[in-house]
């Protein structure tokens, strides 16, 4: 993957960073993985089977599962696994491949460049390809370089314009949760007013909608890739009423659940 140019990373729709509901679970699939997957472990403790091979993993573990490879996984409830998952190709035959996991111990410049690439795609930020591709093969990279036991230079950040897509990250990792905005906002020590000013501002849609856009997506990658059913999905999203659930996904996906699963 080294010698691979950026432009020959294909970046797949699925990507997020997620907690995990509590009922989650990755069933393994008859076909196998179709691309390649960034799977990180930001905290929380589960077991992730590749390929029959069984790994413990807490925070810093890290895989990158290929084609061909199958995968399932399983969590404590008590202490849900949070992830950030990129699913990707590339265009070009690729000799040097990292290694299929290892556990990061220093994470700080990983993370950093992990949340980027989900933040680029909150907001149709212009060239956001451009840069997400660029930061996938940094991170690839990266991981070259600790299989290598190359050490990786440090550094640190802080704006504090950055406050509401930290919120808006905030929201896509706990869709389940009834999250107030009065709440969010004080998380961003800002009046509930000016917080939604500046939500739908910078993100471009009101804090409500990116709520509920935030949940529907959640329930369209449950539906399509860990192997729950319909219910389980609503049930571990929040939602009571399984026809709401059903109508609200209809509304903004055009297909109801059931179609997708």
């Amino acid at each position: 993957m080294l010698e691979a140019s950026p432009s020959a990373f294909l970046l797949k729709p699925a990507f997020a960073k997620i907690v995990c509901e509590p009922g989650w679970k990755w069933q393994k699939r008859e076909k196998p993985l179709a691309n390649y997957d960034l799977f990180y472990v930001w905290s929380g403790e589960g077991e992730v089977i590749l390929n029959d091979v069984p790994y413990a993993v807490g925070k810093g573990s890290c895989f990158l599962f290929r084609p061909g490879d199958h995968t399932s996984a399983t969590h404590n409830p008590q202490k849900p696994l949070v992830l950030t998952y990129i699913h990707f190709d590339i265009a070009e035959p690729v000799s040097m491949v990292p290694e299929p996991y290892r556990a990061l111990g220093d994470t700080f410049d990983f993370e950093q460049l992990l949340a980027r690439y989900v933040r680029l795609f909150l907001v149709r930020t212009f060239a956001a390809e451009e840069e997400a591709r660029l930061i996938l093969k940094q991170l690839v990279i990266h991981l070259l370089r600790h299989d290598r036991e190359e050490p990786v230079e440090k550094k640190a950040s802080n704006q504090l314009t950055e406050s509401i897509h930290e919120i808006a990250n905030y929201i896509q990792q706990h869709p389940g949760v009834p999250h107030r905005v009065d709440d969010l906002a004080a998380r961003a020590g800002l009046s509930s007013r000016y917080f939604s000013i500046k939500f739908k501002e910078l993100i471009g849609m009101s804090v409500q909608t990116f709520l509920i856009r935030s949940r529907i997506d959640r329930a369209h990658h449950l539906l399509i890739h860990a192997g729950m059913n319909v219910t389980e999905v609503a049930d571990a999203l929040g939602y009571r009423d399984i026809f709401f659930f059903s109508r609200q996904f209809k509304q903004y996906t055009g297909k109801s659940p059931s179609e997708i699963r």
